[in-house]
């Protein structure tokens, strides 16, 4: 049976991340698994060393000390992770979905993703986690360093779910915008649902061209498809045309320069991210 791969944090987010899960899960015949994940540094005391204003029996039982409120702080952080998964066991059987699983692990979230991304058919992720709630300038650490290492699409969950009903697909012709394509043409889970394909950029004959060819591709695997090509900046046009045409969900190819590129040029996949107030389905053309 496939699988859907749900990363909970306890954040906002982790409630909505569970309801996309549960909408893509009914669309793929697919059991979930919830993974909550304990970073190493959120239950440890830094390190010090007080052997200079103490003396060493003083050393000695500071040290203890430490180590015995180490061991509580692991203790609470496991227990309150459970709780965490429990919760959201409890909220997708409420949501009618019945096969789900839970996995705690300790480690870094994208560590435990590519572990466990092999029988997954998607990941699915908040856009921010919780340490960032209330930022809606700052995307959460992880997503980023999820969506480089991931070989499966990534959905982002907006902060609440809603049907979909309608998607778009941002299409620039590269690599990964015509895995997106091919990929949704192939899988059951935006079969039935409304297209619309928007290329940002100045129209001339070869961009026509690549547009019809992707629209092709989908109305022959059965897609309703509407096309435009608009010119303007990558991120502003993209929010601007999901406002426009009602759209639930965007798809998306997902940071087609390095990291380093990136940092120089800026990303257009990050800035459409925090500007988007929809779900967004992620497709990288060759994950690492």
């Amino acid at each position: 049976m496939n699988q859907i791969l749900a990363c909970i944090d306890g954040s906002s987010y982790s409630e909505s991340v569970c309801d996309h899960a549960a909408w893509a899960a009914k669309r793929l015949d697919a059991s979930i698994t919830v993974v909550h994940t304990l970073s190493p540094n959120n239950a440890q005391s830094a390190p010090a060393d007080w052997s200079v204003i103490l003396g060493w029996g003083e050393h000695e039982e500071l040290l203890e000390e430490l180590t015995s409120l180490d061991e509580s702080r692991a203790r609470l952080a496991q227990k309150q992770s459970r709780i965490i998964l429990d919760q959201a066991i409890a909220h997708l059987n409420e949501a009618g979905v019945a096969d789900v699983k839970s996995r705690q692990r300790q480690g870094e979230l994208v560590d435990t993703v590519l572990l466990m991304e092999e029988e997954a058919e998607l990941v699915a992720i908040g856009k921010r986690g919780e340490g960032a709630d209330g930022a809606s300038e700052h995307l959460g650490r992880n997503l980023e360093r999820v969506v480089r290492a991931s070989r499966k699409p990534i959905l982002v969950a907006s902060r609440t779910f809603k049907p979909i009903k309608r998607f778009m697909i941002a299409y620039d012709a590269g690599p990964s915008a015509k895995r997106a394509v091919t990929a949704i043409t192939r899988m059951p889970l935006l079969r039935d649902l409304e297209c619309h394909l928007l290329m940002v950029g100045q129209g001339s004959p070869i961009a026509e061209a690549q547009l019809n060819e992707a629209s092709d591709k989908l109305r022959e695997a059965g897609f309703s498809v509407s096309q435009a090509i608009k010119p303007g900046q990558t991120d502003d046009v993209i929010a601007s045309e999901t406002s426009a045409n009602d759209i639930d969900l965007l798809v998306m190819g997902a940071y087609n320069h390095s990291r380093f590129r990136s940092l120089i040029i800026g990303s257009t996949t990050n800035a459409t991210l925090r500007n988007c107030r929809i779900p967004v389905l992620l497709f990288r053309s060759n994950p690492a």
